[in-house]
């Protein structure tokens, strides 16, 4: 995890006291609790607060949560895929070994998140803002940052195979370490992105190059 990112903000998180959650309702706040092994499944409901919370092996599913706010919350072998999480509001926040396959951040704001050893492939962060984040051993294989901000953010060891940069200028995001045959991005927008000498053979062919 990157030094700039602060963590959130739990003291003994072990010893939150549970919380059992089936259903949800908009402008719902939950504080400093531990919610675990929950199914949530088919709730709408939007600007649902959570603040100091622990989410432990819960699964949220055929949900949308559009404006979630999180505030020094903690996924921990949670499964949030397909969940519509677009225009959430995330600070000192952390995903840690999740499911994020067709999750849909359009529109969300990162800000201290840390997402790691996570699955996120198709999943949707168009528009997204991120301020100081991080992506870490994740496979984000056909994920979608379509015009997104992503001066905060950086990425290590992840797979991008196929993801979308279209529309985010790349000046500065170091790309070298991560794994990738082909990226959707805009020639104009990759001067100044970092990579490693085995991956320029993937960028060739939008500076119209041929390698022998």
């Amino acid at each position: 995890m990157s030094d700039i990112i602060e963590p959130p903000r739990l003291s003994e998180p072990e010893l939150l006291p549970p919380l059992s959650i089936h259903a949800l309702a908009s402008k719902d706040e939950y504080s400093r609790c531990l919610i675990e092994g929950a199914l949530i499944e088919y709730q709408e409901a939007e600007r649902v607060a959570f603040d100091q919370v622990v989410f432990k092996n819960v699964t949220i599913t055929e949900s949308s949560l559009q404006r979630i706010e999180l505030t020094d919350v903690i996924f921990d072998h949670c499964d949030l895929s397909n969940v519509d999480f677009s225009d959430a509001f995330m600070h000192r926040t952390v995903f840690r070994d999740c499911r994020l396959t067709g999750t849909d951040f359009t529109g969300a704001r990162f800000q201290n998140v840390a997402v790691t050893d996570c699955i996120g492939e198709y999943a949707v962060f168009r528009f997204a803002q991120f301020k100081g984040a991080s992506f870490e051993r994740c496979s984000l294989v056909s994920a979608d940052y379509y015009q997104s901000s992503l001066k905060g953010l950086t990425f290590a060891e992840c797979n991008l195979e196929q993801a979308t940069l279209a529309g985010c200028k790349l000046k500065g995001v170091d790309l070298s370490d991560c794994e990738f045959t082909g990226l959707l991005v805009d020639l104009e927008d990759l001067d100044g992105c970092i990579i490693s000498a085995e991956q320029a053979a993937s960028f060739a062919g939008l500076l119209g190059l041929v390698i022998k």
